[in-house]
């Protein structure tokens, strides 16, 4: 028994110091953009946008925050309603977002910065 103990110990010692080193940053406020609606009426999706940072280095993504959500309603813009309305095109969003941060960011700093995007909050009409 107590084998067993020690070894499920192992299991969880790397996953929490390695948590510790993540830090959250989120833009303040939430990303409110039109998307390419199909009827005469106006489409809009308010979301929230949190960014798994190094704590490091969240400093300098808080920095170059103008540039990040500026990149993220650029990516929203153009999609299409079917695209923003399904969860399956939500997680295609989401991803061309990340890639797009990172990319940015390695332009600005030469590293991504950042280990994962996230939506916390998804609201469309």
């Amino acid at each position: 028994m107590f084998k067993y103990l020690l070894f499920l110990s192992y299991l969880f010692i790397p996953l929490t110091s390695k948590a510790a080193d993540y830090a959250y940053f989120g833009f303040e406020p939430d990303i409110v953009t039109n998307y390419v609606a199909v009827k005469k009426k106006m489409g809009y999706v308010r979301l929230t946008v949190e960014l798994m940072v190094p704590g490091k280095s969240l400093e300098i993504v808080e920095h170059h925050a103008p540039l990040l959500r500026d990149a993220i309603i650029d990516i929203i813009g153009k999609q299409p309603e079917a695209k923003v309305k399904s969860i399956k095109g939500r997680s295609e969003i989401q991803l061309l977002c990340e890639e797009k941060v990172k990319s940015l960011l390695i332009k600005e700093t030469g590293k991504p910065l950042i280990k994962k995007l996230l939506f916390t909050q998804w609201l469309d009409n």
